[in-house]
């Protein structure tokens, strides 16, 4: 038996779902290639996700989930206000390196600017992701900004955005380094004014 066998239909489907839709693009890439990739037929798709679709939106579940747990992780051994609320960045790092997830840039936007503004399964992924980002900025702009604490977390969530689209153009050399000082700039903007 093969180890493409040993692994389940459903989870080869997923990881060549991951691989190539957020590289090469969610509507340029044939089901047909995923399906190769996967070493699965199309029934077996559509038995377990029913759309190439519902294989994108549980993708991007499957991200998500572990891209909230790596914030979490970095938020909880942040040891001040300003640590917790810069961790967005050295989340992505981690999130990139240890957990393997080195795309070009970010499965949310790449999703986001082929799919706007659909609605749907994948839509619900996406404003779940925007939903974390900004209550979660906010929250932890809170302590260090106050009453202030939306627009600061705003900057911050640009320099993050900044950040994302930097890994496509290969500029700055260190996008997440560059994007985390610019957000220090923006916090040290509104707890020294």
């Amino acid at each position: 038996m093969s180890t493409a066998q040993q692994v389940p239909a459903r989870t080869r489907l997923l990881q060549a779902a991951d691989h190539i839709l957020f590289e090469d693009g969610i509507r340029a890439t044939p089901v047909d290639e995923i399906l190769r990739r996967a070493r699965a037929s199309p029934a077996t798709l559509y038995s377990h996700f029913g759309s190439k679709d519902a294989l994108t939106a549980e993708a991007l579940r499957i991200r998500f989930a572990d891209w909230r747990s790596s914030w979490d992780e970095q938020v909880i051994s942040a040891n001040n206000d300003t640590e917790r609320l810069l961790a967005v960045f050295d989340a992505l790092a981690a999130y990139r390196e240890d957990r393997q997830h080195p795309s070009r840039w970010c499965a949310f936007l790449a999703a986001a600017t082929e799919l706007m503004p659909e609605a749907g399964e994948i839509r619900d992924v996406l404003d779940a992701d925007t939903a974390l980002l900004r209550t979660r900025l906010v929250h932890l702009s809170r302590p260090l900004a106050a009453d202030r604490a939306q627009d600061l977390a705003e900057g911050v969530l640009l320099a993050y955005d900044g950040t994302l689209t930097a890994f496509l153009r290969g500029h700055p050399r260190s996008p997440i380094e560059a994007g985390r000082r610019l957000a220090l700039a923006a916090v040290q903007a509104y707890t020294q004014s």
